[in-house]
């Protein structure tokens, strides 16, 4: 893993969440994205290097609205950079972690994502992620 690649924080209302976050990171949203497949609509800030990733549900029945019910608005997951994410899957599933999907998903940003199942990583939902070409 290369590095953080951004942190998602889950909300109930974007466009609120957003102003706070301009205001709080002093930095503009640079991108919005609905990922239909993930029934959620993101936008993206900088913070220097890192990013930032607001993500509001669009279905009551997609992940994040699902985990604003159980644990209310809040970090949803750390997403690491990766080179190669099909060899890092193998290399994770052979090291006994458990993935939440068998091969690559397109995601927000322009990147194929896989997560990590929050019980294999001591309670946190982990992102890996790899730019698109």
């Amino acid at each position: 893993m290369n590095k953080i690649e951004h942190i998602g924080i889950a909300v109930n209302d974007l466009k609120k969440a957003v102003i706070t976050y301009e205001k709080l990171l002093n930095s503009p949203v640079y991108k919005t994205e609905e990922v239909a497949s993930e029934n959620v609509i993101t936008a993206f800030l900088q913070c220097g290097p890192n990013k930032i990733e607001l993500l509001e549900a669009t279905a009551i029945d997609s992940p994040i609205a699902q985990f604003i019910a159980k644990k209310g608005e809040g970090i949803h997951h750390i997403a690491f950079e990766v080179d190669d994410i099909v060899a890092e899957m193998a290399r994770l599933k052979k090291e006994g972690f458990v993935l939440l999907n068998d091969i690559p998903k397109h995601g927000a940003d322009n990147k194929w994502v896989c997560f990590v199942h929050p019980k294999s990583s001591n309670g946190v939902l982990v992102e890996l992620c790899q730019e698109i070409k």
